[in-house]
């Protein structure tokens, strides 16, 4: 498996993999069991966020088995409501001991596999690539997970053992914001 920065090229089959596991597009025991998506990332959004460098893909020998959204908040011109909801909690919720606001961070999501290859550690692989990234550009990845989507907290909290920082609401839905550092934290004399 491949896992790089997505380009232009990408951007077909990146939104019909969104697109497949959109929650609109999945049952009520889909989305409970395998998770899902939300927003409207078509072809030319996903085209742009890859020439700005904001996506990572797992590449199977020509097949997408999975993407993954890293961006700076500053590089998003129009965020949508989610981000914006999370920009704004940035003072109630603390990145180890400060508050967010204070921490140098990239928003981590979207993140999607394949169903042919779930279970077989593309999520881990996108996450891993996401860190190598991300290390040296900021200490934080960020993301937001709806409360509702059970088997993404699972995976990213359970799974990567990022940590819960908090939680935020926005219209009819909640959110919990979740982290995990760039860099590897050491003990003194380990």
């Amino acid at each position: 498996m491949d896992y790089r920065r997505a380009v232009a090229a990408d951007a077909p089959a990146m939104a019909e993999l969104f697109a497949a596991n959109h929650y609109d597009a999945l049952t009520k025991q889909e989305r409970a069991t395998q998770g899902f998506v939300q927003g409207s990332l078509d072809v030319d959004t996903l085209r742009s966020m890859a020439e700005d460098g904001g996506l990572l893909v797992a590449d199977d020998d020509g097949h997408l088995a999975g993407l993954l959204g890293l961006a700076s908040p500053e590089n998003l011109p129009s965020p949508p409501p989610p981000v914006q909801a999370l920009l704004a909690a940035q003072d109630s919720l603390e990145w180890q001991g400060r508050p967010l606001r204070d921490t140098p961070f990239l928003l981590y999501g979207p993140v999607v596999v394949a169903g042919a290859y779930r279970g077989k550690g593309v999520a881990r692989g996108l996450f891993t690539a996401a860190l190598r990234t991300a290390s040296g550009r900021a200490d934080a990845m960020i993301a937001f997970i709806e409360l509702a989507n059970r088997a993404s907290w699972k995976v990213h909290v359970d799974g990567f053992g990022m940590t819960p920082l908090g939680e935020f609401t926005l219209g009819d839905r909640a959110y919990g914001v979740v982290g995990a550092a760039t860099r590897p934290t050491t003990t003194p004399g380990t």
